[in-house]
């Protein structure tokens, strides 16, 4: 049986999907951040319907969202925070198709203990929704997700995401030099690679550049599943995580020493 966390995760992710929905291919207001990254009000809105419905079970936890900033107001904020992307992918919910997500996770003691990536208008319009929660495995429609046992690099599907910090670094080089001996390279990006790798459809994902906001929840699902994230360096996530390396077990070592990866200076 799901916790009383979950289950608040759960119909704050349904409650952003209805509004999102509703606004998608549709007429809304787009105004651009400092990075030029785009932000619409259908954002603003599903984060308050997220947030509205955390609230509503739990007043005095942390808030930290992608739009409406950090709230720490509460008497356990301390203890409790929950990370909120409401449409992780917005390009992509401007331009029309259906590569977008919402995220939510929820962190503990400083640890991520829960996650939901809720994509509504994927396969077709009836929407995604994969969640998990630590120690309770990862789960799709009813199905209990697993990693794939992939070990061989020759064996090995890779996808990337965003790649601009790791391209200026000699990682780069040394990825290029890795991506002959793979089976297949693809760049799914977003919530979607993730969800293929704790399906065991894919075996490992890259990117160096994000914001703990898009993997948060998506983190809890892979390592759940069986899999290993960390950003680029090895290292645990945390609020400033800026980087991924996510896999199968077998392979998470291997190619954190093939990339070798440094944060450009």
């Amino acid at each position: 049986m799901s916790s009383l966390y979950l289950q608040a995760a759960l119909e704050a992710a349904n409650a952003a999907a209805e509004l999102i929905r509703k606004a998608y291919r549709g007429n809304f207001s787009v105004s651009y951040k400092a990075d030029a990254s785009p932000v619409t009000e259908v954002d603003v809105g599903a984060e308050r319907a997220i947030k509205a419905v955390l609230q509503s079970y739990f007043p005095d936890h942390g808030f930290y969202g992608e739009e409406l900033g950090i709230e720490r107001s509460g008497s356990a904020a301390d203890e409790f925070l929950w990370l909120i992307d409401p449409i992780d992918g917005t390009k992509s919910f401007v331009r029309g198709y259906p590569m977008f997500s919402t995220q939510i996770a929820l962190m503990r003691g400083g640890e991520l203990v829960l996650g939901v990536s809720s994509a509504p208008s994927w396969n077709g319009g009836a929407g995604e929704i994969v969640y998990a929660e630590r120690g309770a495995g990862a789960w799709l429609d009813g199905q209990r997700l697993a990693v794939s046992d992939t070990a061989a690099i020759e064996k090995m599907t890779l996808s990337t995401g965003n790649l601009g910090r790791l391209a200026r670094t000699p990682a780069w080089a040394r990825l290029g030099e890795l991506v002959p001996q793979l089976h297949r390279l693809r760049g799914y990006g977003d919530f979607l690679h993730y969800h293929l790798l704790a399906a065991g459809r894919i075996d490992a994902v890259v990117e160096s550049d994000v914001n703990i906001l898009d993997i948060a929840a998506l983190s809890v699902i892979v390592n759940e599943a069986g899999g290993t994230f960390t950003d680029l360096e090895g290292r645990a996530l945390g609020l400033e995580t800026t980087s991924v390396l996510a896999a199968s077990p077998a392979l998470h070592r291997p190619l954190l020493e093939r990339l070798q990866y440094a944060p450009p200076a």
